[in-house]
């Protein structure tokens, strides 16, 4: 394992420990942990549920407290470690905030925009190019969200049975 990958993994665990706390907020568990130098400036984990924002997402809470440590919205120089790729609004706050890089775990096929879906860090459009790169515990990351959907899905489907043996109840009294 190279230096940067034991960094980058460093980093991505502590995006991991972040991402728990939205899950146990029963948030979508990501977590972001922006880079700067050596020290965290700005960390973040999805809260658009409880925060009734759907803006709020791990890596735009991270970019807007590594803006104010800086106090600058230009956050160059600065590595974004993200659990999962970031989608469109994501990425294009990644663009404007002019982040040197970003690092993540695990893809995302539906609303990816880092490669998946699209590309808008490397859009030959935008007057910014991010570098990325990716896979970093990427088995770790995406079973963290595995795990939690199943667990929503089962907790769905209880509620669902719960309340069809509650309406059979009801028609047999």
């Amino acid at each position: 394992m190279s230096a940067n990958e034991s960094i980058h993994e460093y980093w991505m665990r502590h995006a991991l420990a972040l991402a728990e706390r939205a899950r146990e907020e029963g948030e979508v568990p990501v977590g972001a942990v922006l880079v700067h130098g050596e020290q965290v400036i700005g960390e973040g984990w999805n809260r658009p549920i409880g925060r009734h924002d759907p803006t709020a997402h791990a890596e735009i809470m991270a970019l807007r407290q590594g803006g104010m440590v800086l106090q600058n919205y230009r956050l160059l120089d600065t590595t974004l470690y993200v659990t999962l790729e970031p989608c469109v609004m994501c990425a294009g706050a990644m663009v404007h905030s002019r982040i040197s890089h970003l690092v993540f775990g695990a893809r995302d096929a539906k609303t990816g925009a880092a490669g998946s879906l699209l590309d808008v860090l490397h859009h030959p459009g935008m007057n910014h190019q991010v570098q990325v790169s990716e896979g970093i515990l990427a088995g770790e990351c995406a079973a963290m969200l595995s795990d939690f959907f199943r667990q929503r899905r089962q907790q769905k489907k209880a509620l669902r049975q719960a309340a069809r043996q509650a309406g059979e109840e009801d028609a047999g009294a």
